[in-house]
């Protein structure tokens, strides 16, 4: 969690590139409270990069609160828009089956193409990119993943 501010995000990813720390996944988003926003950010190391990591993060001035979830029972999900090819009625009849499958909606519509969102886990929209590329993917934008804890946690 951090204060929403001008230039909090550009010091969150500074503290990595200056670290040579890798940034896996990024989501930023206000809170319910305008004032803060959290940071899902997806990193890799040992446990001794984590908790220099963890406490780089501390130090920085616009931090409220750094938390590691992956330590602790936690749902996640991503966010996949595909634009799909759909230049035949069977194709596109097929693509739509294929949908049912993976729970994707349907979000735009035109004559040659589709775009459908898709969330779920990482494996779910790996596959799901690997089915719909047989198809003839035209686009595709992906969140990273965002994140919390389950049960009465904050």
């Amino acid at each position: 969690m951090v204060e929403n501010r001008f230039g909090v995000l550009a010091r969150v990813a500074g503290l990595f590139s200056g670290r040579g720390f890798n940034i896996d996944s990024l989501n930023v988003a206000e809170t319910h409270d305008k004032s803060v926003s959290q940071i899902t950010l997806v990193t890799h190391g040992d446990a001794q990069i984590i908790n220099q990591i963890y406490q780089h993060l501390n130090r920085l001035i616009d931090v409220i609160e750094v938390t590691d979830i992956s330590t602790g029972t936690h749902v996640e999900r991503e966010l996949l828009l595909l634009k799909i090819c759909t230049d035949d009625a069977q194709k596109r009849a097929e693509i739509l089956q294929v949908a049912e499958v993976f729970r994707a909606r349907v979000i735009d519509t035109k004559p040659a193409s589709l775009v459908l969102e898709i969330t779920g886990d990482q494996g779910k929209l790996e596959a799901a990119i690997e089915i719909f590329n047989t198809y003839g993917i035209l686009e595709l934008a992906r969140t990273g993943k965002i994140a919390m804890p389950r049960g009465n946690t904050k």
